[in-house]
């Protein structure tokens, strides 16, 4: 069995790192949560989620207590996160806000409307890393299921790897959750780890940018 990693061991929760192509909940086969609560040794309460196919970071409370307080701060976007993500075409524009309701589309994949009733909301800023190569860092400030997926197909830049949204083919889906950051009993709690697969995210950790991306909430946001 993977021995998963634990970014941080708190009293009331745990932070994790989930591995791409890994479902969060069991379906045929065990999923990250059962897992981790094997090798813990301990249950287990989700408070949001990962697509199977995004890395990165996942908080996970220790009793229902904490995970009722947990979902109140997620619910009420209390919990700053910030993903990483490649893309290989050129984006519409380089940064700035996509917003637009969120309808489901062909194949489980969803697309985004021009309408903003209930609209998905989120700021990005790109920069190149190589000829047709650019990484993204986004903040989502609403919760939509592949939400981040679709804001960058909505640019005509789908993440590298995202083959449902017209993503070139690659060795992964190249979306990860890097950073997250949340008060509890009035303290900051503030967490990130870097991919741990895709060669490609290598060549972004090695650049220039990432230096200045290893804080994003010091970002204008």
């Amino acid at each position: 069995m993977t021995n998963f990693n634990v970014i941080a061991q708190h009293e009331d929760y745990i932070v994790a790192y989930k591995p791409c192509n890994l479902s969060f909940h069991s379906e045929e086969q065990a999923g990250f949560v059962a897992l981790l609560e094997q090798q813990l040794g301990c249950n287990l309460f989700p408070v949001h989620r990962l697509d199977k196919v995004t890395s990165g970071l996942i908080v996970l409370a220790k009793s229902s207590q904490a995970a009722a307080k947990l979902t109140e701060l997620f619910t009420a976007r209390e919990v700053n996160k910030f993903y990483l993500a490649l893309i290989s075409d050129k984006p519409k524009k380089k940064q700035g806000w996509i917003k637009g309701d969120m309808a489901k589309s062909r194949r489980g994949t969803f697309k985004l409307l021009k309408s903003q009733d209930n609209p998905a909301v989120t700021r990005f800023y790109t920069a190149s890393i190589k000829s047709g190569l650019r990484a993204c860092l986004l903040k989502p400030y609403s919760g939509k299921t592949h939400q981040l997926r679709v804001a960058l197909k909505s640019l005509s830049a789908p993440i590298l790897g995202d083959e449902s949204y017209g993503g070139k083919q690659s060795d992964r889906v190249y979306l990860h959750a890097f950073s997250l950051s949340f008060y509890w009993n009035g303290t900051l709690q503030s967490f990130s780890a870097v991919p741990e697969e895709g060669s490609q995210f290598m060549q972004l950790i090695e650049h220039d940018i990432f230096l200045s991306w290893r804080q994003p909430e010091q970002l204008e946001w």
